[in-house]
C-alpha cells in the first residue's frame, strides 16, 4: 500500500485515509515527505509569489476547499 504523507492539520483527512487502509504519515518536516510515495498538503502555506523549493517528485494534492472523502478519491485515482 502506498505510504501517504498528509499535514498535521488535516487530521479529518488523515482519518479518512487510513479508514481505507493507507498507510498515512505526519508531514512534519521536508525529510518527511521524501519518504513517502504521496504528500497531501493543506495550501495554507502556499508560497505567494509561486516560488518554492522542490521536496519531493512523488504526486502533491492539495486539499484546500475540499472534502477529506475527494481527497481519497484523488489519491485514489493518483495511486493506481
Amino acid at each position: 500500500m502506498a505510504r501517504i504523507g498528509v499535514e498535521q492539520s488535516l487530521s479529518n483527512v488523515k482519518d479518512a485515509l487510513m479508514e481505507k487502509g493507507y498507510n498515512v504519515v505526519d508531514l512534519k518536516n521536508e525529510e518527511d515527505a521524501k519518504n513517502c510515495d504521496m504528500a497531501v498538503i493543506s495550501g495554507q502555506d502556499k508560497d505567494v509569489m509561486g516560488i518554492a523549493d522542490v521536496v519531493t517528485e512523488n504526486s502533491v494534492i492539495n486539499a484546500q476547499g475540499v472534502s477529506a472523502e475527494e481527497v481519497c478519491d484523488m489519491v485514489s485515482e493518483r495511486v493506481q
